[in-house]
């Protein structure tokens, strides 16, 4: 059964918000590794939510996280009512452009890079008005 908590649409929900997804994946058992990776692609689609969805569009608005832990995995969605944006759908950095200094390197897309191969499921869809963010993390077996 999924599990929901929100969060102010602000930049001072970020510490919180990390917080819970510590604590959820602590519930789930999962290890430091994977545990670190979660917060960053977590904090970083917030980030992303919060600076562009919310601030940049005059929006005031909460973000809920959705949650649930099974034996295998925790699943965690978060929910906001910006206009729908894909990260997906953004062009990610390919193995050259990681090899440029930051000067050299274009603006943009890594944190999604980094979002979707630290976690080990990453959706996107948009539906009913909210754009849903899905990570997955699958629990080792102990």
């Amino acid at each position: 059964m999924m599990e929901s908590k929100s969060f102010p649409g602000n930049v001072d929900s970020l510490d919180s918000l990390r917080e819970y997804v510590g604590e959820l994946s602590q519930q789930a058992g999962l290890a430091k590794k994977p545990t670190y990776s979660l917060k960053l692609a977590v904090d970083e689609i917030a980030t992303n939510i919060i600076l562009y969805g919310y601030q940049e569009a005059g929006l005031n608005a909460d973000f809920a996280v959705l949650s649930e832990i099974t034996d295998k995995e925790l699943v965690l969605i978060l929910e906001d009512v910006a206009a729908p944006f894909d990260p997906l759908a953004k062009d990610l950095p390919n193995a050259k452009d990681l090899t440029l200094s930051l000067e050299e390197r274009g603006i943009g897309g890594l944190g999604i890079f980094l979002t979707i191969n630290g976690v080990d499921e990453f959706s996107y869809e948009y539906a009913d008005g909210k754009n849903r963010n899905k990570f997955v993390m699958k629990i080792a077996a102990t």
